[in-house]
């Protein structure tokens, strides 16, 4: 799958949009999820996707290495994420009922696949804060490191491995209690 991956973007970097798309068609599932985490509104999903999408391929020239397209993708993602969350969080302050967090929501459905079957994961990040809940799905749904979680949000690697600590305590405890 990973030479698949560096195939693809080595055509898409000359040109090849059909390699672009099986490209985001790949990656989709992956930048729904983390897109959710982040904005949780599905026109605001949306929006950041395609803008994604665009800014990637207009700049997919720029990436140096094709095995590091997914990073590359996501970095455009959050960077993109960001500024939708700050245009939002001045006009309003969006809150998403523990109802609203299905598996429609994160980008998971029946007939794709998916690396993500089970449920429980998605509930357990209701419980977490929202600045953990991106951290978990790039670490434990996306397996990002914590170094490159760390460098596209812009952080302390440390910073990250607590906020993954934290959360795990919080997650354990959440567990225990509905036990």
């Amino acid at each position: 799958m990973i030479e698949e991956m560096e195939d693809l973007v080595k055509l898409a970097k000359k040109g090849d949009a059909d390699a672009f798309i099986k490209l985001i068609e790949i990656n989709q599932d992956a930048m729904k999820r983390i897109a959710f985490a982040w904005l949780r509104d599905e026109n605001d999903i949306a929006d950041v996707i395609q803008d994604t999408i665009l800014d990637a391929y207009e700049h997919i020239g720029q990436l140096k290495k094709a095995e590091y397209f997914k990073t590359w993708l996501v970095r455009i993602l959050i960077n993109n994420c960001t500024k939708i969350y700050r245009k939002n969080k001045k006009h309003s302050k969006i809150e998403m009922s523990a109802d609203e967090y299905t598996e429609e929501n994160w980008g998971i459905s029946g007939d794709t696949e998916s690396e993500y079957t089970d449920v429980e994961f998605f509930d357990l990040l209701k419980a977490l804060p929202e600045d953990s809940r991106v951290i978990f799905q790039m670490y434990f749904g996306e397996q990002f490191t914590t170094a490159e979680i760390a460098d596209m949000l812009h952080m302390k690697e440390n910073t990250v491995k607590s906020k993954i600590r934290r959360g795990k305590a919080q997650l354990r405890k959440q567990m225990e209690r509905e036990q």
